[in-house]
């Protein structure tokens, strides 16, 4: 995992078509933005849970290991 530190306003990419910025910092929560194409699923992490019914990270797991089976 790696771990940024970031301020009001400040963003980090990921790849060249994921951008998120820290939008608002009140008390203990921090507001996101999500600038994705629109074929990139977002869920909250408890959301992906219930909705593939699998831990985040399980998925790309066993389809890595189904590869490296290959």
């Amino acid at each position: 995992m790696l771990v940024l530190t970031r301020r009001l306003g400040e963003a980090i990419t990921i790849g060249d078509n994921i951008r998120i910025v820290i939008v608002d910092i009140s008390g203990h929560q921090v507001k996101l933005g999500i600038e994705a194409p629109k074929d990139i699923e977002i869920y909250r992490e408890e959301l992906y849970t219930r909705i593939k019914g699998v831990p985040f990270g399980t998925i790309s797991k066993e389809k890595k290991e189904n590869e490296d089976k290959k």
